[in-house]
């Protein structure tokens, strides 16, 4: 089996190399610009991707936390998902978005290849916060390789928990953190660097890389903030923007 590896592309977006397969999380690739406001709430992109669509070469799948937010699926990526064989998000996302896109409730799973990806629960706020539409996150195991979690925009810890419970150790964990804030919106809806830190504990990950730190006008900590959290815990993994890193050698 080839080793785990993960390229680093912006915002909450990367290429993961797990079991063969070639897997993008939330894709973002349009240029720094500032959005039409949705909801009267107004996006600022502030950072273009770290490689174009066109450098990342074969994709396999695409795995989308949530479509209704740009800092998780803008233009350049929504456009990139109908040229993908194969997206797993929220049923909702694939009622909207069609094409290849298949939504999958809390706790299914679908098997591509070796791999199989379950649906896992992600609170897009603190308690409360259901209205902001439906989020999920990612759980991927195959046989005799560690497993993933992609944590999508979760703020909840208590959701950790249920995930630690539900799968026990989560070797590699994918946590979107930055502590997105809202005018609109009270709290945290994402995680914080703080409570990104807690939940590798939770899920007894030793192997941790922060995504969704940067590159959005809203996010209120930064990159900095999340490798100050793990200080000391040796386990968080640098990932240079556009660059690939093994993640473990198989």
């Amino acid at each position: 089996m080839a080793d785990i590896a993960i390229t680093y592309v912006g915002g909450p977006t990367a290429l993961l190399e797990y079991a063969g397969a070639r897997i993008l999380t939330d894709p973002t690739f349009d240029e720094p610009q500032t959005y039409e406001p949705l909801n009267g709430v107004t996006h600022t992109k502030t950072h273009g991707p770290g490689l174009e669509p066109a450098d990342l070469g074969i994709i396999d799948m695409a795995l989308v936390s949530h479509h209704h937010h740009g800092d998780n699926l803008d233009v350049r990526g929504a456009a990139l998902l109908r040229e993908l064989p194969l997206t797993l998000s929220t049923t909702k996302a694939a009622q909207d978005l069609g094409g290849t896109v298949e939504g999958l409730d809390d706790w299914c799973s679908r098997t591509v290849g070796r791999i199989t990806v379950t649906a896992v629960p992600a609170l897009h706020g603190p308690p409360g916060s259901e209205g902001r539409g439906p989020v999920i996150g990612f759980v991927l195991q195959t046989e005799g390789a560690p497993s993933v979690y992609i944590s999508g925009d979760n703020a909840s810890l208590p959701y950790v928990e249920t995930i630690a419970r539900r799968f026990g150790k989560i070797d590699i964990a994918l946590l979107f953190a930055g502590a997105a804030r809202l005018p609109v919106a009270e709290g945290d809806l994402t995680l914080s660097s703080a409570d990104a830190a807690r939940a590798a504990g939770i899920l007894r990950s030793d192997t941790v890389v922060g995504l969704h730190t940067e590159d959005w006008a809203h996010l209120s900590e930064t990159r900095d903030d999340f490798r100050a959290a793990f200080t000391g815990r040796g386990v968080h993994v640098e990932t240079p923007r556009g660059e690939r890193v093994v993640l473990r050698h198989l």
